[in-house]
C-alpha cells in the first residue's frame, strides 16, 4: 500500500486566547518552519499537535483523527523536542537517547546509535547530562527523539542554545530527516537559516496564521514587517539567503 502524501492536516486549530483558527497541511519529506515574533503561538501550535495543549477544530495524522488514534501509536507517528527540557536524574547520554524508544518498547541499539551519531554526541555517549553544557544538553535531547523514529518531528527553537557549527548542523539533520518518507516542523528564530532549510514557512502573528508558503512568498518586507515590527533587509538571492533586521 502507497504511503499516503499527506502526513498532517489540521483545520480551523485553536488553543483559548493563544492560537486562533489555524488551518494547513503538511506532506512528507517537507520541512516547515515556524516563524514569528516571541509570543506569537509557535510553541503553543506545536503542543496542541502532540495533545500537550487542549484545542479545538481538527488534526488528522495519515489521513485518521488524531483523537482516534490511541495514544501509544500517536507517540510511534508524532514526537516533539520541547524548548525547555530538563532530566531530574544524572542520567548518561546513552540512557537518555534510549528513554526515545519507550513508544516502541525496545531498546533498538541500531535506532539509538543512528540517533547519537545524526545529533553529534556519541562522543560523549557515557558521560553524565548534567556534566554537559547548554548546547551539548540540547543535542542529546534532539537524538532522543530520533531514536524515536516518527514519522512526524517536531521542534521547538532546537538551535537556540547552539553555536552557529551546531545550528547548521542540526538544520542540515533536520533536512536530512524529511528526506526518509518523513516530515518535520521546526519553531526558529533564525530567519536566514529559515530561508536556507525550510521548504515553506508559516508566519505566526498574535496567535493567527498571516501567512504559509514558500520563503520567497513568506519573506517579504510587507509581512515581516507586520509580524515584526521593524523593518528588515531580505536578500534570499545571495546563498546563504540573508534576512536581517535593517
Amino acid at each position: 500500500m502507497a504511503i499516503a502524501t499527506t502526513l498532517l492536516s489540521i483545520q480551523q486549530l485553536s488553543v483559548t486566547k493563544r492560537v486562533d483558527n489555524v488551518t494547513f497541511e503538511h506532506k512528507r519529506g517537507e520541512l516547515l518552519g515556524l516563524i514569528g515574533a516571541n509570543g506569537a503561538g509557535k510553541s503553543t501550535l506545536l503542543h496542541a499537535l502532540v495533545g500537550l495543549e487542549p484545542s479545538s477544530g481538527d488534526i488528522m495524522l495519515n489521513g485518521r483523527s488524531f483523537d482516534a488514534i490511541p495514544p501509544y501509536e500517536r507517540a510511534r507517528i508524532v514526537s516533539i523536542q520541547p524548548q525547555m527540557v530538563s532530566s531530574a536524574w544524572s542520567l548518561t547520554v546513552a540512557d537518555i537517547v534510549a528513554l526515545g524508544r519507550m513508544p516502541w518498547g525496545d531498546e533498538n541499539q541500531s535506532a539509538i546509535k543512528k540517533a547519537m551519531e545524526r545529533a553529534g554526541v556519541s562522543d560523549f555517549a557515557t558521560r553524565n547530562i548534567d556534566h554537559l553544557s547548554g548546547g551539548e544538553r540540547a543535542r542529546v535531547w534532539l537524538a532522543r527523539v530520533l531514536a524515536g523514529e516518527p514519522q512526524l518531528l517536531l521542534a521547538d527553537e532546537p538551535i537556540a542554545s547552539l553555536d552557529i557549527h551546531y545550528q547548521l548542523a542540526v538544520m542540515e539533520v533536520l533536512k536530512q530527516y524529511t528526506q526518509e518518507s518523513r516530515g518535520v516542523i521546526v519553531a526558529i528564530h533564525d530567519l536566514s537559516l529559515a530561508a536556507r532549510f525550510c521548504d515553506r514557512l508559516c508566519l505566526m502573528h498574535r496567535g493567527k496564521m498571516i501567512a504559509i508558503g514558500t520563503p520567497a512568498e513568506v519573506l517579504t518586507e510587507k509581512l515581516l514587517s507586520t509580524a515584526y515590527g521593524v523593518p528588515v533587509d531580505i536578500d534570499l538571492e545571495r546563498n546563504p539567503p540573508v534576512v536581517l533586521p535593517k
